[in-house]
């Protein structure tokens, strides 16, 4: 979906710039429909933070990536000095 493509450049910054906490994935619904029901996507883009194997964060719609960067700074454990 255009939606998709407009978050593209974001998501792989994303996946770039978090490497080390985060593992990052894209799934095509159209290619993988029984992903999709299982996790309830209805609309896309969709973005999932799963952590211990359930949903921490849910996002549908496209963001920017700044947007996207707060969310997972959320879930980014502090690093103490």
């Amino acid at each position: 979906c255009m939606p998709c493509r407009a978050m593209e450049p974001a998501f792989e910054k994303l996946a770039e710039n978090y490497a080390n906490q985060f593992n990052f994935a894209k799934v095509n619904v159209d290619e993988a429909p029984e992903l999709a029901s299982k996790f309830g996507i209805r609309s896309i883009p969709t973005l999932l933070l799963i952590k211990d194997g359930k949903i921490a964060e849910q996002l549908i719609g496209a963001r920017p990536y700044q947007q996207l960067a707060q969310v997972l700074d959320t879930h980014t454990p502090a690093v103490s000095n």
